[in-house]
């Protein structure tokens, strides 16, 4: 199969941060910060390297770095040393650590796996029509869904049908990045099935429902995104209409009768979301934890069943391939276990255990937790960084963090602690748009994009786009919210 060079520079490790199964093991994983009192600052150098490597050697070793050999070198040179020291240092309660971690990897990869084979089977007959007004339907659509299905779910299942709505058009890089900033992010704040630190919080006591009283921001967050991309697609399309022979919006325009194939599909994509659901809110077992490995079984099986009951035609149109999967499993890893010391250091810093730098943790206000959740969690996995703001918040009011459902009793505290618990939520859900790592779907939505020919910018490219348009709206919010 033919592919753009592009296809292989994809950020793969860092795919990691999307976990929406990763919760049930990452409060443990974080073990109330006691490893992170004492430990030195250089044991971030890993992780620190591995973002380096894979920011950097895509734009000046691009051949080297399209083996997955080479980038599982880069990952083993960072992670073996990490996970080394952890176990000799900290011993078991570093082995302990560890292995939450690469539970956690396991997870995801069945959940991304399982929502990726599930997707790839569902083909989309015919092709949407490329226009500024049809591709904003599609960004609001997602927005919608992306509570109910999750932002990986939202975007693997919608990001195929609106690239080949837009295969006539040349400059496609803008669709792609508001995608990711809406259906990949912003449009999972809803419920704790969109996002995965809202999953967390849900598993630490938030009612199911509450997330709900975040419409606003939601809407606004959203809103302001559509109005802005459909105006900055029309101009594109404009531009497009000047510079090129023949009429863009006659060639958009041009599309089949719509239909779809593999509507089989969508039964074992409710499967996945139900599991996810039922092990969070401890279905079927008494209110005790699912044992483990229940949820990554079921969820493959799930795959499984899409695989064997989906015409291979459908994933053949879909020019379905496995190099995304891949190179996620390559590199996500070493990302995650090079993490680990950056996550036990937090932890301790965020309960006053420790300083950073000379630095003690001095945030109290809500927009102080909004940036200080939604900054880390741009480079940081979410989940546990939520976490972590959040038992801050709690330790600051008292509550403490020993108990299974201590989110609740924080909630029931007054004002403040909800406010603190709403900045926390939109931060961790919102900026992981920050990012290409900040959150899995967007990895993967890249991945997908430059199979389809679309030159994706890099790392630090991307950004320009998320600081020129994303933080002027976060600014907002800060004011209206958060203040």
């Amino acid at each position: 199969m033919n592919r753009a060079p592009f296809v292989r520079r994809v950020w793969p490790a860092l795919a990691a941060l999307a976990l929406l199964q990763a919760p049930a093991s990452a409060a443990p994983a974080l073990g109330g910060g006691a490893m992170g009192v004492d430990m030195p600052l250089w044991s971030l150098i890993p992780f620190a390297g591995i973002l380096l490597c894979i920011a950097i050697l895509p734009l000046v070793a691009g051949h080297w770095w399209e083996h997955n050999k080479n980038r599982a070198i880069i990952s083993a040179l960072f992670a073996v040393p990490t996970a080394g020291y952890m176990l000799m240092t900290y011993g078991g309660d570093g082995a302990t650590v560890l292995g939450h971690h690469v539970h956690e990897y396991v997870s995801f990869i069945c959940l991304l796996g399982s929502l990726f084979i599930i997707t790839g089977g569902i083909y989309v007959r015919g092709s949407l029509a490329g226009t500024p007004l049809v591709n904003t339907g599609i960004l609001a659509i997602g927005a919608a869904i992306a509570s109910i299905i999750g932002t990986t779910g939202a975007s693997v299942l919608l990001i195929r049908p609106l690239l080949r709505a837009n295969a006539p058009r040349q400059k496609k890089v803008h669709i792609v990045i508001f995608f990711i900033f809406i259906v990949s992010n912003c449009g999972g704040l809803l419920t704790p099935l969109g996002d995965p630190p809202l999953y967390l919080g849900f598993l630490k006591g938030v009612p199911f429902e509450w997330t709900l009283r975040l419409w606003k921001e939601w809407a606004i967050a959203n809103g302001v995104l559509l109005v802005l991309f459909n105006l900055w697609d029309q101009r594109v399309l404009n531009q497009e209409e000047k510079a090129r022979p023949g009429s863009q919006l006659e060639a958009v325009m041009k599309h089949e009768p719509f239909g779809i194939d593999g509507g089989l599909n969508f039964l074992w994509l409710v499967g996945v979301v139900f599991i996810i659901y039922a092990s969070g809110s401890r279905m079927f077992t008494n209110g005790e934890a699912w044992p483990m490995g229940l949820s990554e079984g079921l969820m493959v099986v799930m795959a499984l069943l899409a695989w064997f009951t989906t015409n291979k035609n459908n994933r053949e149109r879909n020019r379905f391939s496995w190099h995304p999967i891949v190179e996620v499993a390559v590199l996500f890893i070493g990302i995650f276990i090079c993490m680990a010391p950056a996550l036990q250091i937090l932890n301790a810093w965020g309960q006053g255990a420790r300083d950073v730098a000379g630095m003690k943790f001095g945030m109290t206000e809500p927009w102080q937790f909004f940036w200080g959740t939604g900054g880390l969690s741009s480079f940081l996995d979410n989940a546990p960084t939520y976490l972590t703001f959040a038992a801050t918040a709690a330790g600051m009011n008292g509550v403490s963090v020993d108990g299974p459902q201590y989110l609740y009793e924080l909630l029931q505290k007054g004002d403040m602690p909800v406010r603190l618990m709403e900045a926390i939520s939109c931060g961790a859900v919102f900026m992981g748009a920050n990012t290409y790592i900040g959150n899995g779907p967007n990895f993967m939505v890249k991945a997908i994009a430059e199979e389809n020919q679309v030159q994706m910018p890099g790392f630090f490219g991307y950004m320009l786009y998320s600081i020129g348009i994303l933080i002027p709206i976060f600014g907002l919010l800060t004011f209206l919210f958060f203040m």
